[in-house]
């Protein structure tokens, strides 16, 4: 029977014989004298092998990395000045009575304690990677996470209800994974993206608070923080309006926080509206860290010499912006260059700069080769604005809106993250969370000449603006709301439609007409025909919130099993092929190409 945890041992044992059950982190053998650091998923401690007990330091002998141990001992202090500040076991070690070897281990692949492990070789044995303490540390700390949600939640009375993971496949804005039905030939389930409509569902039926921690699943393209299945603490309750569940939320957030990492997070949590988050940083998930912002300058730029300024601005969907950066003076021509082919990814076809050297010269004070291409009226307008001072650099984005934002709100970043930013005081270490709000109901698609929503087709328009669903689409905002943290989006949702009438305007907005909404959504269109009430939610990614609070660089780091970034698991060779037998019982019949 084990005492306690391996790592849990400590100075309020002194004097005790304790039975320790463990891995082997490392062995030394000290002239005679066999020391085991022994480790459980709650840390180290140290064990001390004398060779008084011939049976006992036989099998010490034998010891290797990774063997599984049984041992018992007496703890003791350990000598003065070896003590190990770092461990919760630092001051003790155990001198071993017994040693059991329950699993020998043949020698693995890396050491764990070696820190530039690839990732391929991490993932494919994570068996082993898991055994690292910083593994070990980021999946307790999600237990941690996932627990203090189930306890505030609890708490307010929420009821943890499971929804299934084969349904109907609906469009949500991503590609579904779909499952072969063997029973009924030629059809398909889906795999969930969101448990969107049943969580609604559950609402008509009375589950006024509902809450699960669920696996959810996007077939599509991968990054850092993506995975093709991730887990989300998906939330709905009804009769809340809006500020009420950003509220209810906001204060959910603040307490998990606490109570995992002893973190307290700003009270309240900053407001602004997805055209001021547009407007000043060209994301709507802006890392407030960053202390860098847009100027806007598309109105003093129609009637300048330099066309790319000029023609941006006179574009309807035009925009041109400046970026001041405070000292930005010192950054060398080679790495603007490198600045220039890093906003090219996002689309710009360049980066214009001007460096202000010295303001009481006016134009003769500037450094930059478009600057004879801008008139008074515009130098002095765009110095003005942005305020800027002796030493600074001005980058400039001009082009379409959308360029315009994805590529100069990522060049803040990149800049805001830099040495130079963080030495510049550019760049605050805090945590910083907002809510952005008031989010386009719609956006144009151009391929399809037809409005897409921005969210879900069942997200409710801002009060007075259901009106604008059939006469401009594109005016109509939604009563959307995402939880932004240090550039990381971590929780979004919205207020639902629960009336028939303010639905059918949204799809006639979208251009499905009844009998589309039918097959696409008839069970939850019948579902709200019987006194559906008010309702709304979010849902956060706790693979995202976890990843954050641990520094981890990736959330393939605070999940168990992930997937690559090419959507395999190197760890059991998934996806694989299946054979003739399985194809045919799901009638499925593979293309030659596709073998």
């Amino acid at each position: 029977m084990r005492t306690c945890y391996t790592g849990l041992v400590c100075a309020d044992q002194l004097q005790e014989v304790v039975s320790l059950f463990g891995w082997v982190h490392r062995r030394r053998d000290h002239g005679g004298v066999i020391f085991i650091d022994l480790r459980d998923r709650e840390g180290l401690a140290q064990v001390v092998c004398d060779p008084d007990r011939p049976e006992m330091f036989a099998a010490a002998e034998r010891v290797r990395n990774e063997f599984c141990l049984r041992i018992k001992g007496l703890v003791r202090r350990r000598p003065e000045g070896t003590e190990n500040v770092a461990l919760r076991s630092g001051e003790i070690e155990i001198l071993c009575h017994e040693l059991e070897i329950l699993n020998a281990s043949v020698t693995p692949p890396f050491q764990l304690d070696d820190e530039n492990l690839s990732e391929t070789t991490r993932l494919t044995h994570r068996v082993l990677d898991l055994r690292r303490p910083a593994m070990q540390n980021n999946l307790m700390l999600r237990y941690k996470v996932a627990m203090a949600v189930r306890r505030f939640l609890d708490a307010e009375g929420f009821i943890d209800i499971e929804t299934p993971m084969l349904t109907k496949s609906t469009p949500e804005g991503a590609r579904d994974y779909l499952v072969p039905s063997r029973v009924h030939a030629g059809e398909f389930f889906a795999l969930p993206q969101s448990p969107q409509l049943f969580k609604q569902l559950l609402m008509v039926s009375g589950f006024d608070r509902y809450y699960q921690i669920t696996k959810c699943f996007r077939d599509e393209d991968l990054r850092a923080d993506r995975q093709p299945e991730f887990t989300q603490i998906d939330c709905e309750t009804s009769f809340l309006g809006e500020q009420e569940i950003r509220d209810l939320f906001e204060t959910m957030i603040r307490v998990v926080f606490e109570q995992a990492i002893d973190v307290r997070l700003p009270h309240p949590f900053p407001v602004i509206s997805y055209q001021e988050a547009m407007r000043r940083f060209g994301s709507d998930k802006p890392d407030l860290r960053v202390k860098l912002e847009f100027t806007e300058l598309t109105d003093v730029m129609k009637d300048v010499a330099f066309k790319v300024f000029s023609d941006a601005a006179q574009q309807s969907d035009g925009r041109v912006i400046a970026l001041r950066v405070p000292a930005g003076a010192t950054i060398s021509r080679s790495e603007i260059d490198t600045y220039t082919q890093f906003v090219s990814i996002y689309g710009a076809r360049g980066l214009a700069w001007i460096k202000v050297n010295d303001l009481s010269k006016g134009r003769e004070g500037l450094q930059s080769p478009i600057v004879k291409n801008l008139n008074d009226a515009a130098i002095e307008a765009l110095l003005s604005r942005s305020q800027a001072a002796d030493g600074d650099i001005l980058f400039f984005g001009a082009d379409k809106a959308k360029v315009v934002n994805d590529a100069m709100g990522a060049l803040r970043v990149k800049i805001g993250h830099s040495d130079f930013a963080k030495a510049n005081q550019l760049f605050e270490e805090a945590w910083r969370p907002l809510w952005v709000v008031d989010f386009p109901m719609f956006e144009y698609d151009e391929p399809s000449q037809r409005w897409s929503a921005c969210h879900h087709p069942f997200t409710a328009p801002k009060d007075g603006h259901e009106d604008y669903l059939a006469s401009d689409p594109g005016r109509a905002l939604a009563k959307a709301y995402d939880m932004v943290l240090n550039g990381w989006e971590i929780g979004g949702g919205s207020v639902r439609i629960h009336r028939e009438a303010v639905q059918s305007k949204v799809f006639r907005a979208l251009q499905i007409d009844a009998e589309e909404a039918a097959a696409k959504f008839g069970f939850l269109l019948d579902a709200l025909q019987y006194g559906a009430p008010p309702h709304g939610g979010i849902a956060f990614g706790l693979d995202r919130i976890v990843t954050m609070m641990s520094g981890a660089e990736s959330i393939r780091d605070v999940i168990a099993f992930p997937k690559t970034q090419r959507a395999q698991c190197l760890l059991t060779d998934a996806p694989s092929a299946v054979d003739e037998k399985q194809l045919r019982e799901l009638h499925i019949r593979l293309r030659s190409n596709a073998l």
